[in-house]
């Protein structure tokens, strides 16, 4: 399916039926055009955008450089959301964890990791996942919908209500970094993922730079140009195998847009360069793809790009059909990669105690019947040793 007929597909559901429209979500220029249908002056929608994306407003009322007339006339036609809170959950090394509800009942998750003196937020694009990548919780969860704009700035703005961060302070912020790694592939919602990245950029609002800004793909190839064109964020590329034969089973995407394909998108990226490398994200899998062959490959396969390797320990969930490699085995392989000349930090777990960590996210939008569970489980396990019987095989040649 191509990124537009999946966007259609899977588009967000229609206004609210009252007529009132969210502002949360619309451009400037969007902002401009539905204040000028009640006949407010430009200045108007400046005034409601400095109160929306730099101070967080949640109601007209509060809006006070606004005459009281022109606050009750907003409210009468427009209303600020953020999505719901469900769940809130707490890890013991500070991750937090919220699940949220849209206006039609889906959900999703949001994750919150923070440092000493910064924090970074992990943002989904999507209902479930469309791309049943086999090491990925959120893979199985069948795709419901696209997130619209504004359910997208709201995981933003839904943070930096819980850090108290309207305005945001200079330094230290707690919510400094967003990475799109949530549930979803961006590229597959990127016209409401850019809207949304577009509006978090803004200087005069969330005013979170680009340089800030990670978004994470699978290889959706004919989208990755475009990304950095319009938006010269920071790309990562979730690769997690070095030949076609592994990735074509664990990363499905693979079988449209194979590996040699994706690294020629990779090098041709807006803005590469050796001081903004992409990020290749490769997940540690038990006698998968763990090997210091492995590890020699990759290197051979990214000469050329400029990139660092991000080694990603598997963090389980139930049903998964694999286990974590080894920490002697990833130090192994991440030595090789390393003096090879790439960067190749291990990633920390986070929030593994409340299924925080890379990989583990699922929402309870979709209950899913305990038969298809065990059958998509089993299919996995079975995928997952016919390709360490064929690895196994092509190393004996």
């Amino acid at each position: 399916m191509g990124v537009s007929s999946h966007a259609s597909m899977f588009a967000p559901p229609a206004s609210r039926a009252d007529g009132r429209r969210n502002l949360i979500g619309l451009d400037r220029v969007e902002l401009a055009a539905e204040l000028g249908t009640l006949g407010l002056p430009a200045f108007r929608a400046r005034q409601v955008w400095h109160w929306l994306y730099h101070r967080g407003a949640t109601s007209f009322e509060v809006m006070t450089t606004l005459a009281k007339p022109v606050r009750e006339q907003l409210a009468e036609h427009f209303f600020i959301d953020r999505p719901e809170v469900t769940r809130d959950l707490k890890s013991s090394d500070g991750t937090a964890k919220w699940l949220l509800r849209m206006a039609d009942g889906q959900q999703f998750e949001t994750v919150h990791i923070p440092e000493e003196d910064r924090g970074t937020l992990c943002v989904s694009s999507q209902v479930g996942c469309t791309l049943t990548c086999r090491f990925c919780h959120t893979g199985t969860q069948r795709l419901v919908r696209n997130l619209e704009p504004s359910e997208i700035v709201g995981q933003v703005m839904h943070a930096r209500d819980r850090l108290g961060e309207w305005p945001a302070p200079k330094d230290g912020r707690m919510l400094s970094n967003i990475v799109m790694m949530g549930m979803g592939e961006p590229l597959y919602n990127y016209d409401n993922v850019a809207k949304a990245l577009k509006i978090v950029m803004d200087g005069e609002g969330i005013a979170i730079s680009k340089r800030r800004i990670t978004l994470s793909t699978s290889g959706v190839v004919p989208m990755m140009r475009r990304c950095g064109e319009e938006l010269n964020v920071n790309l990562a590329v979730s690769l997690h195998a070095v030949t076609d034969e592994l990735r074509d089973r664990i990363v499905p995407l693979n079988r449209k847009y194979p590996i040699a394909e994706l690294l020629d998108a990779c090098r041709t990226y807006p803005g590469i360069n050796n001081a903004r490398r992409i990020t290749f994200e490769y997940v540690m899998l038990k006698g998968v793809n763990d090997s210091l062959a492995d590890a020699k490959e990759l290197v051979r396969l990214l000469d050329g790009i400029p990139s660092k390797i991000n080694l990603i320990p598997f963090n389980p969930w139930p049903g998964a059909p694999f286990e974590r490699s080894t920490d002697a085995a990833i130090r192994k392989f991440g030595d090789y990669v390393n003096n090879a000349g790439y960067a190749s930090p291990v990633r920390t777990p986070r929030g593994e105690d409340i299924m925080a960590a890379c990989g583990q996210l699922k929402s309870d939008s979709v209950k899913q019947r305990a038969s298809d569970r065990l059958a998509e489980e089993a299919a996995a396990r079975a995928a997952v040793a016919l390709a360490v019987a064929e690895k196994e095989a092509a190393l004996s040649l």
